[in-house]
C-alpha cells in the first residue's frame, strides 16, 4: 500500500532556490498514488523570509542571498553544519491536520535530542525547539493541494554568527544554540537519522526506501 511507503532522499550540499523549486514540482504534479518522501539536504548560506517576513527584520544581510519564500513564518538562516528535513507529506491520506504535522516536526526534535540527554522543548507563542530558552531549530510549512512541503531545520555544527543579522524569525535578540556544543549529534548524519527514525515512527511506515538525489539527474 503506497501510504505505507515513504522515500527518504539525501540529497548533500545544494543551493536552497532549485531544491525549493523541486518541491513545489513535486507537490503540484504528484498524485494519489505519489509516495510521500523526505528529504534531508544541507544548504548554501541564505537567509530565506517567509510569507510573514517584514523587512526590518533582515538586520544587516551583507554578501548572504535573500530569497522570499512561500512557506509561513519569519526570516531565518540556511548554511553548511545545518540539517534540514523536508517533508513532503500527502496531509489528507494521513488525515492530519497542518497543526498536528507541526507538532509531529517539533517531537522529531525533541525525542532526537532527548536520546543525548538535552531537554528540548517547544513554545505555543513561538514556532521552533528551544533548549534553555535558545533555540536550536525552527519550522516552516507549506501546504498546497493537501500536501505539505518545507519543513525543519536543526542547528546542529554550523557558524552562527550569521543569525546576528537577522532577528531570527522575528524575534529580536534570539539566542541561538546547536546541538554540536551540547554533546548532542555531532554531524549532520548522526542528526539526520534521529531525525528520520523518529518521523518514520510517525507515519507507521512499513516500507521504507533509501536514495540520494533525483531520479532524472
Amino acid at each position: 500500500m503506497i501510504e505505507n511507503t515513504v522515500i527518504i532522499r539525501q540529497l548533500g550540499r545544494q543551493r536552497y532556490l532549485p531544491i525549493w523549486q523541486k518541491m513545489q514540482t513535486f507537490t503540484d504534479t504528484r498524485d494519489e498514488n505519489s509516495a510521500d518522501e523526505i528529504w534531508l539536504v544541507e544548504h548554501e548560506s541564505v537567509f530565506t523570509q517567509g510569507q510573514a517576513g517584514k523587512e526590518e527584520h533582515l538586520l544587516a544581510p551583507g554578501d548572504i542571498e535573500v530569497i522570499k519564500v512561500d512557506r509561513g513564518g519569519q526570516v531565518t538562516y540556511h548554511g553548511p553544519g545545518q540539517q534540514m528535513m523536508y517533508v513532503l507529506f500527502n496531509l489528507r491520506r494521513l488525515k492530519i491536520g497542518v497543526r498536528e504535522l507541526v507538532t509531529w516536526l517539533e517531537e522529531c526534535i525533541i525525542d532526537t535530542l532527548q536520546e543525548y540527554n538535552i531537554n528540548a522543548y517547544a513554545k505555543a507563542d513561538a514556532p521552533g525547539v528551544y533548549v534553555n530558552d535558545s533555540k536550536i531549530a525552527s519550522l516552516g510549512l507549506r501546504v498546497r493541494r493537501g500536501c505539505s512541503f518545507h519543513g525543519l531545520a536543526l542547528n546542529v555544527n554550523m557558524d552562527l554568527s550569521p543569525f546576528l543579522r537577522i532577528n531570527p524569525c522575528g524575534y529580536a535578540g534570539m539566542n541561538m544554540v546547536q546541538t554540536k556544543e551540547l554533546n548532542g549529534p555531532q554531524n549532520l548524519a548522526q542528526a539526520g537519522q534521529g531525525l528520520i527514525k523518529h518521523m518514520i515512527k510517525k507515519l507507521n511506515a512499513t516500507t521504507v526506501k533509501h536514495t540520494e538525489g533525483f531520479e532524472n539527474e
